[in-house]
């Protein structure tokens, strides 16, 4: 889970708060549900988190932009994308230029008090990654050692937690890849990270021996879809997509095609 920062700043600056493609009027990627005449909602995320938000040839794919067609699909609503960024996301909420916001965002009881949460879409929890013959099976085994994670997310802050905030062995990237690279040229002795992203990034390396971890210590996390506290229309129509491509297997087909069987 990202905590505040994003990734790719410099991406940021460049591809702003909307990605223009034809077709759109306001600025945005549409996609249409089955629904004939009625609102359009506009979808805002941060698509600089791969492989769950990104962009790809000014396209913003992913994980969650899948997840969010095939509900406005099943649930008979149409959508229109606009790549906010990370806190501009939920300033356009609060402000109503945004209906409804999916970036992978953690289901908490801070963020619940201002948003309303669809039911969840996706479990993260911390991945500890370390060499194929590593006698580590947990967190405590790894006191002493040397840990890469992504700055700004739960994986920093297991370690501080586990550790101390002051752990000489934690060293903070900037994304992902350069924790990954950093430890298969052995900078570091483990990386920590959300089971999504760090499998998305270490399945992509051929030919590295390394094995995966879960610590059942770590807290799970659920992703949600959020709408301004107090729109249901829109959180009904969202739950009830949610629901059915819950039941008709499209939501694990997602996931399958991003992340491999569970």
């Amino acid at each position: 889970m990202r905590i505040g920062t994003n990734w790719f700043k410099s991406l940021a600056l460049v591809v702003g708060v909307g990605v223009l493609l034809a077709g759109c009027g306001s600025g945005g990627q549409q996609t249409s549900g089955s629904g004939s005449g009625d609102k359009v909602y506009v979808v805002g995320t941060d698509a600089a988190y791969p492989p769950f938000q990104m962009l790809e040839a000014d396209k913003i794919s992913g994980h969650d932009i899948d997840v969010m067609n095939a509900i406005a699909e099943a649930g008979g609503f149409k959508i229109e994308w606009k790549n906010t960024g990370w806190d501009p996301l939920f300033d356009g909420l609060d402000k109503g230029t945004v209906d409804i916001g999916i970036s992978s965002i953690t289901i908490t009881e801070k963020r619940k008090e201002k948003y309303d949460f669809s039911d969840s879409y996706f479990e993260a929890n911390q991945l500890i990654l370390v060499a194929e013959d590593s006698p580590v099976t947990k967190l405590a085994d790894l006191k002493g050692k040397k840990i890469g994670v992504q700055a700004a997310t739960t994986g920093e802050e297991v370690v501080k937690k586990a550790f101390g905030d002051t752990y000489e062995g934690l060293k903070g990237y900037d994304d992902m890849p350069s924790s990954v690279d950093d430890f298969f040229n052995g900078r570091v002795d483990a990386v920590i990270g959300d089971n999504g992203v760090l499998s998305y990034y270490v399945n992509k390396v051929q030919d590295k021996k390394f094995k995966l971890i879960k610590d059942d210590s770590f807290e799970k996390e659920f992703y949600g879809i959020i709408v301004k506290k107090g729109n249901a229309d829109a959180m009904n129509k969202i739950n009830d997509g949610l629901k059915k491509i819950k039941e008709n297997g499209k939501l694990q087909e997602i996931y399958t095609q991003y992340f491999g069987n569970k």
